[in-house]
């Protein structure tokens, strides 16, 4: 009867990303937890590595694991709980690192760790990711730059995959925290995580790099083609790129994304001129667990927009797959596309030097 009942909180309640209910932030009562959309706890990348079944059973061990402890105070969420409650009292485990964020894991863990109590998404072993890998010639002995790591599952396999290097920026606090413990579980030595705005990074840095991985990220900028232009500057190969995009007729048939929407602007960035769609994050700002943007809205662009920029900030586009028109949060892809030494790229190279 649980199961039955939970997924048929799942299916009804399954909407747009991160939404949390129009109240405030959740309570851990049992009603407000089983209120809870299953978008309240994946980020909406997340999404394409999972079918129905495992989208479920993920909705149903949360629901379970919080209605375990409601009423209960956890580490890293309870204001008003003893300081002394920030200890642990139990001999040093995997598992006490993970309980540190107890209900918060997306990802399941890969062997030899596949047993510990956390997520239920293979983010550690991402068909995207591969495909990307593959599409790049294999990523052995490359350097990387990743945009928004999460909680380091692609990070792993970019590491595992032989990588000579990888740079991951994440701004989230509690998303950096939880990659510190992968790092320190995992042996990730050739990772390394940084606590910032990846943004303010690439505005003021000179690094270069291989490869640039941006999973799940451009459709949270308030300016995505400064983003693009900023990776054309420190991406000397390839760059691997998962997104939302906006699609008028598809956003306005879905009743949970069209009042998110609520205008656009013609824009001009560095002579790219395009239209954004400013998207509102809404009530899930309510929620301590909100993973988008760090403003109230981002925007979006068009898929042939998000191809333009591509091009006009000198990149040539090698491979598009796992394309979602229908996806639950508005329609995404994924594309693979190499930087390319042009007039227009040279001429930007040479104003930043």
């Amino acid at each position: 009867m649980l199961w039955r009942d939970a997924y048929a909180v799942y299916v009804a309640q399954f909407d747009s990303v991160n939404r949390a209910p129009a109240t405030g932030p959740p309570s851990r009562t049992p009603s407000a937890i089983l209120a809870l959309s299953f978008d309240d706890y994946v980020p909406t990348w997340v999404l394409p590595t999972m079918s129905l079944a495992t989208r479920a059973r993920h909705f149903l061990g949360r629901s379970v694991r919080q209605l375990s402890s409601a009423g209960r105070a956890t580490p890293m969420t309870s204001r008003g709980a003893s300081i002394l409650d920030q200890y642990s009292t139990s001999a040093p485990s995997p598992q006490n690192a993970l309980d540190i964020f107890d209900g918060e894991w997306s990802s399941a863990f890969p062997a030899p760790l596949s047993t510990l109590r956390a997520g239920s998404i293979e983010l550690f072993g991402d068909d995207r990711v591969r495909w990307f890998a593959e599409s790049v010639g294999g990523v052995q002995g490359k350097s990387v730059l990743e945009l928004g790591p999460l909680e380091g599952g692609h990070s792993y396999m970019l590491d595992r995959l032989g990588a000579s290097s990888i740079v991951a920026i994440e701004s989230n606090t509690r998303a950096f925290l939880k990659c510190l413990i992968v790092k320190e579980l995992l042996g990730l030595e050739r990772v390394h995580f940084l606590f910032g705005d990846f943004l303010e990074y690439l505005r003021t840095r000179e690094d270069t790099f291989d490869l640039c991985m941006a999973s799940g990220v451009l459709y949270h900028m308030q300016n995505p083609a400064e983003l693009v232009a900023l990776i054309g500057r420190c991406c000397t190969g390839h760059l691997c790129l998962w997104t939302h995009y906006f699609d008028a007729k598809i956003i306005a048939s879905n009743p949970q994304l069209a009042p998110k929407f609520t205008e656009n602007s013609s824009q001009d960035f560095e002579g790219f001129r395009h239209t954004l769609y400013r998207q509102e994050y809404r009530a899930a700002l309510n929620w301590p667990g909100f993973c988008g943007g760090s403003a109230p809205t981002s925007h979006w662009m068009t898929r042939d927009d998000i191809f333009r920029c591509l091009r006009h900030f000198g990149f040539e586009i090698e491979g598009v797959r796992f394309e979602e028109p229908a996806h639950p949060n508005g329609p995404a892809l994924a594309l693979v596309a190499r930087r390319v030494a042009d007039e227009r790229g040279a001429e930007r190279a040479a104003a930043v030097t």
